[in-house]
């Protein structure tokens, strides 16, 4: 038997019978709530029904067996489909799980909303308080992003990108006073990066610090904590956020009054989290006279720091990619440079002996020093070691030297020189970021007197070469370029022939071995005293032997340098 069109009803009805079936299972799934059944679904079954009864009552009207094609085709889609309908219609509604609930949906659609129209300038009224907050933080979101999308192409866009983060947070939980650190895996510590406004510091301020709020700011500004025995610390450790309100029954929180401005109120701590490290952390804080924080704006502070987190860590892993690809070339022309400015040659001068080395740590180039001759009754020595590393610590290693050597010459003592140098750097402004630690030593050979200065954590020390004895010259002070107010003390101090005076940088004595030990101030001196007879520069050279056996296979981190001046 041929097949014809004349057989064609049989299959649409058959199609017909599954339509209507499909539409009884939708409306069984619909009723119990067991899958989400959209218009279209119902349309199409419809759809499927009123073309198998058309095709049913005309299709043997036509010749051929195109009909009869279709039909079958509808037939077996519908026998497809059927199935699967009747699994979800016999479905337990409680093993279905709603990823998202309705309020939930409600909420997002309402916060949508509201930064749509917050963004358009619209009236808010009819928007819900739940709906105008969350717009609110959208947008905090949005243009934290947007800052840090246009830092990748500025030099010191991450710089902008937290003092714009510290300003939004400061503004939004009404703080006096607010901070940005990060952490500094390489250092071990986390560094203040952004400052502003009032803010009681509660860590133990230096004790030769004079209590006046420009010093203190600016020491906070430039302020570096390690991971305990101190608040940001610990917190940073624990990463998770705290709200102090009672700082005087805290003892993470040192209090330096008695002073008005140094009286601790209520404090935020919020580390800065992402991938479950912790790469920074905001502080916020408030005076004493000023109401204390609440646990809505810690849990305000805690959201918009994990927006921030997100944008700061972009920036820096883009950062870090582009440092790493330049960093081998970069490395290369800074050393080049380095090299350059200090001496070719030891010089040859009358009643001293010379001892020097610096070894510098791939792309760190900090550290330099110098030997000047100015006149009959003064020689200059320098040792300095500049904050950064590559060229942008090369760039203000080369002002201080050139400041240096021009008013060197003058008859102006050590400390006054260092002071005006100070000036130079730290220009106008308290934020700007150029700064490092200097000695300046002026030997007189006719009177045998030596007069010094330092700023920051480089020493100027004397063993006396007839007791072996050892005095540190110099006391700690301001970092150069910090603060421009920064007076520098000028020491005095007459010496003999055998007396021996040191300086060197903190990468020396830093320098860690395997176990992660320190070399270490005393065994730098133990190995001067055991070389008293020698020559300086057999000295220096003793010293950097020993330094490198103690450090063994670790790596080297930071610039070691040392001078050493024996007087004859």
């Amino acid at each position: 038997m041929n097949l014809s069109n004349s057989f064609a009803f049989i299959p649409f009805f058959a199609a017909a019978a599954e339509a209507v079936a499909i539409l009884v299972l939708l409306f069984i799934i619909k009723r119990r709530s067991t899958a989400r059944v959209s218009f279209t679904m119902f349309t199409a079954a419809a759809m499927l029904l009123v073309v198998s009864l058309v095709g049913a009552f005309m299709g043997g009207d036509s010749e051929g067996i195109a009909l009869t094609v279709i039909a079958l085709l509808l037939f077996l889609t519908g026998l497809v489909v059927i199935p699967y309908l009747i699994v979800l219609s016999t479905f337990e509604p409680k093993h279905i799980v709603t990823l998202v609930s309705k309020s939930e949906n409600e909420r997002i659609d309402e916060a949508n909303r509201a930064y749509s129209a917050a963004a358009s300038g619209a009236d808010l009224a009819s928007m819900t308080a739940s709906g105008k907050a969350d717009a609110a933080l959208m947008a905090i979101s949005r243009s934290f992003n947007e800052k840090a999308a246009l830092s990748f192409a500025d030099d010191k866009g991450l710089s902008s990108l937290l003092d714009f983060v510290n300003k939004t947070l400061k503004e939004k939980t009404g703080a006096d006073g607010a901070a940005v650190l990060l952490v500094d895996d390489f250092e071990d510590v986390i560094a203040v990066k952004a400052f502003e406004g009032d803010f009681p510091p509660p860590y133990k301020l230096p004790d030769d610090m004079p209590h006046k709020q420009v010093r203190i700011t600016t020491n906070f500004k430039f302020a570096t904590f390690p991971f305990h025995d101190n608040v940001f610390g610990e917190i940073a450790s624990s990463a998770k956020p705290e709200l102090i309100t009672k700082p005087e029954l805290d003892s993470r929180i040192y209090q330096n009054g008695p002073e008005e401005f140094l009286e601790c109120g209520s404090y935020i701590f919020v580390p800065l989290t992402t991938g479950g490290s912790v790469i920074g952390e905001i502080a916020l804080a408030r005076k004493k006279d000023s109401p204390l924080f609440t646990e809505d704006e810690l849990t305000l502070a805690t959201t918009l720091g994990e927006f921030a987190a997100n944008s700061i860590k972009t920036v820096i892993s883009v950062r870090e990619l582009v440092e790493y690809n330049d960093a081998a070339k970069e490395g290369e022309i800074a050393a080049s440079i380095q090299k350059e400015l200090v001496p070719a040659k030891l010089p040859k001068i009358d009643g001293i002996q010379l001892g020097v080395f610096l070894d510098p740590a791939e792309d760190v180039c900090g550290d330099y020093y110098d030997i000047i001759v100015s006149r009959k009754d003064r020689v200059s020595f320098v040792m300095s070691d500049i904050a950064g590393k590559g060229l942008n610590s090369l760039v203000i290693m080369i002002m201080v030297r050139a400041m240096i050597r021009l008013v060197v010459n003058s008859m102006q003592s050590a400390g006054t020189i260092l002071s005006w140098v100070n000036r130079g750097i730290a220009g106008e402004s308290y934020s700007n970021d150029h700064f490092g630690s200097c000695a300046l030593i002026n030997y007189n050979p006719e009177t045998k007197e030596i007069e010094c200065a330092a700023g920051g954590n480089t020493p100027v020390l004397l063993i006396d070469g007839a007791t072996g004895e050892y005095t540190r010259l110099t006391s700690e002070a301001e970092v150069i370029g910090a603060d421009k107010t920064v007076e520098y003390k000028n020491f005095v101090q007459k010496v003999k022939s055998g007396d021996i005076i040191v300086t060197y940088t903190d990468g020396l004595v830093e320098a860690l071995n395997e176990d992660g030990r320190q070399y270490s101030e005393e065994k730098l001196i133990e190995v001067v005293k055991s070389k008293a007879t020698a020559t300086g520069k057999d000295i220096a050279t003793a010293v950097k032997n020993d330094v490198k056996k103690f450090i063994g296979t670790a790596d080297q981190h930071d610039d070691q340098s040392l001078l050493v001046i024996k007087i004859q």
